[in-house]
Formats: structure tokens, C-alpha cells, sequence
């Protein structure tokens, strides 16, 4: 039988386990949310467009003489070095061409020879008074005459050696060349018939137009590194992808903006010029590019998941230390690394749901299930 001193302790120790698998019993009544710190690192804001490949280089491959064509010497859609031999067309009436210039020349040469030896046999017997004044200039004339048909028949000569090198079309530049246009036996016209084109393919640039509000940011980006928009882009990273999603981003450098914007449509075409030594990227190919958009500086990153609506307010759910749920106004900045920036409304120390968001109610407790949200998240975007 117990002693009256033992019984308020005992009821004391039966209240105090009653409280524990009360606070226990409300634990567990609570809504379960997954709730995390947001990602607090260095980035760089980025702009997304949409933009084409160009050839850096491409060529109209034409005849500078014209003919029958004799040869083609390339394979349809080859890779061409400078120099290559293309196309040739028949020699034979420029190589009888160029030897009936190089007899005229002969001929000339051998006459301003014999005016050369006249003129100073008449010299020499005018200064002993044999021949007249006027027979020397009459020589004089003749020798004059015979120097001039000599520069002129080596002009004539070397325009037919030239024509007769211009019956062998090489290409231009290093790059990829396109079909023949023309076949052998059809006739050439010089200056006029396109007999193929050229691109090159190493580097390549890329186009896209930028409007005038996110031009004005490059531009002042572009004025803090030094440098303009128009003399070798400001020195900005331009990442492009294309539709072939086993393919990296690829790097390049904007290195040009027009000189003016375009009135009609308020953007100005820019270029970026990207390194393409195995040739996957190809001239008219479409590419998504990400402009940077600043210089580098320290943001709160949170997933899209963990923004909330309210009426015309973006919100974030905070989970204080008791567990009260309390609502945060924020102001969104681009999607940058898989989150989305957070421009203003949080430092960074705060714990927010994550995940489970319906279940999160403003003034109510719930029970937190912290997780580590990675640097970087699986699902990168551009600027949204």
C-alpha cells in the first residue's frame, strides 16, 4: 500500500508522460512538408534567343574565262582546301591563243632591235654631218614606235598565259563545297555562270537579334569590361545548343553588333563566332543562345516548385524554428543553373517548403523534413 507522500509524485510523473505522448501524439498529426535552405552562390544572368548559322566565308564559284567545260575534279559536298583543283575548262583555244601572242612578241622584240641598231648608226653619222637632223628624228620616231609594240605585245602575252591559268578553276578558300551546278561539255560563261558555292566551316558565326531593353544591359556590361557592342562584343560568352541534345553547349565569343536598330521590328542583329574543328555545325542551322546578361554577382536560388501565388504576388512558404509556417513576398529574376533567382524578399538564411506546398498553410505548424539542395539542379534553363 503506497504512503500519502508517494502519491503526488507518482500523479506527477503520470502527468508528465501524459504531456510527452501528447506533444508525441500532435507531432505526428502534423502535415509533413520537405523544406530546405535556398543555393547562395556566384552567377551570371543570361538572356535566351533564337538565331541561325552563317558561313564566316562563302564563295560563287565562277569562270573567269569562258568555254567548254572539260573537267570536274571534286566529289559533290567534299571538303576542299584552298588552292584544290575544281573545274578546268578546254585549254586549247587559249593555249593557241597564248602562242600566237608570245610570235607577236617576237616579232616585236626582233623589230625594236633593228630600230634600236638604225637609230645609232643614223646618230653616229649625223654627229659627223652624213645624214640629216630630220633622218635621225625619223629614227628616233621608228625606235619609239617599235618600244611601244613590244610592251604592248607583252601585255597581249601575258592576258592570254593569264587566261590560259584561268581555264583552271581552284577554290577559294578551305570549306565545304556544294554540288555542281554544270555539268561537263555544257558551255561556260565568263563572269556569269555559277558553277558551285563554297562555305567555309572553321569558325562559324551565329546571328540572332536582341531588342533595345536587354541591348542597353549588354551594352553597359560591355562598358564595364572595356569595350563596346560594336568592337568585338564586349567580350560576352554566348553558350549555344542545338536540336541534337547528345551535342555539348557550344562556346563562343560575341564579337560584332550592327551599327544601329533595326526601326521597324527594335532589335539589333549581333554575332557570336564559335571554333568548329569537327565541323558539326553547319551553315543555316537553327541554335538556342544564352547571352550573359552581367557581370558576375551573388544570388538566392530556389526551385520554381517552392514559388507560391498570392492574388498578383509571387510568395515562398518559411518554416521558422517552432515550426510556423509564415509568407514571404519575393520578386523573381531569370531561371540560372535549374532555380530560379530570387531578385529581392530573401538573404538566404531562411528555410522554405520545398516540396508539399498545398500542405503548407500561413499561422500553422507543420513538420519540416530538411534536405541539402544541390549547387546546381539536374534541369538547367536559360533566362525565362
Amino acid at each position: 500500500m503506497y504512503s500519502r507522500w508517494h502519491l503526488p509524485m507518482i500523479f506527477g510523473v503520470s502527468i508528465s508522460l501524459f504531456s510527452a505522448a501528447n506533444v508525441v501524439a500532435q507531432d505526428a498529426q502534423l502535415p509533413t512538408v520537405t523544406a530546405a535552405k535556398p543555393v547562395v552562390r556566384d552567377v551570371i544572368d543570361s538572356d535566351e534567343f533564337i538565331g541561325r548559322f552563317e558561313a564566316v566565308d562563302e564563295v560563287s564559284v565562277r569562270a573567269r574565262v569562258g568555254g567548254y567545260l572539260d573537267e570536274v575534279n571534286f566529289t559533290d559536298g567534299a571538303l576542299v582546301k584552298k588552292g584544290d583543283k575544281l573545274f578546268v575548262i578546254d585549254q586549247r583555244p587559249y593555249r593557241t591563243a597564248l602562242s600566237q601572242a608570245e610570235a607577236t612578241l617576237e616579232s616585236t622584240r626582233s623589230s625594236l632591235a633593228f630600230a634600236e641598231t638604225q637609230f645609232k648608226r643614223t646618230e653616229s653619222l649625223t654627229g659627223t654631218g652624213t645624214l640629216s637632223v630630220s633622218t635621225l628624228d625619223d629614227h628616233r620616231r621608228e625606235l619609239l614606235s617599235a618600244q611601244a609594240a613590244v610592251r604592248g605585245a607583252e601585255a597581249a602575252a601575258e592576258r592570254a598565259k593569264l587566261d590560259l591559268d584561268y581555264t583552271t578553276i581552284i577554290a577559294p578558300l578551305t570549306g565545304r563545297v556544294d554540288r555542281r551546278l554544270i555539268s561537263t561539255g555544257n558551255l561556260v560563261q565568263a563572269d556569269q555562270t555559277v558553277l558551285t558555292t563554297i562555305v567555309s566551316l572553321d569558325p562559324i558565326d551565329f546571328y540572332f537579334d536582341v531588342d533595345e531593353r536587354r541591348l542597353l544591359s549588354y551594352a553597359r556590361v560591355a562598358r564595364e569590361r572595356g569595350s563596346a557592342l560594336q568592337e568585338g562584343g564586349g567580350a560576352l560568352d554566348v553558350m549555344v545548343t542545338i536540336a541534337d541534345s547528345n551535342e555539348a553547349p557550344f562556346k563562343g565569343k560575341l564579337d560584332f553588333a550592327e551599327n544601329r536598330l533595326d526601326q521597324a521590328s527594335g532589335t539589333m542583329r549581333v554575332r557570336a563566332r564559335f571554333d568548329n574543328p569537327n565541323y558539326v555545325l553547319q551553315p543555316g542551322l537553327f541554335g538556342r543562345a544564352e547571352l550573359e546578361g552581367s557581370n558576375t554577382y551573388k544570388a538566392v536560388l530556389i526551385p520554381d516548385e517552392a514559388i507560391g501565388a498570392d492574388q498578383n504576388e509571387r510568395i515562398v512558404y518559411e518554416v521558422r524554428e517552432d515550426g510556423t509556417v509564415a509568407t514571404k513576398p519575393v520578386r523573381l529574376g531569370p531561371k540560372l543553373h535549374g532555380y530560379r533567382v530570387i531578385r529581392s524578399g530573401m538573404t538566404g538564411d531562411e528555410t522554405i517548403v520545398v516540396n508539399g506546398l498545398m500542405r503548407a498553410r500561413p499561422g500553422t505548424k507543420v513538420k519540416p523534413e530538411i534536405v541539402e539542395l544541390p549547387p546546381e539542379a539536374q534541369a538547367t534553363g536559360s533566362a525565362q
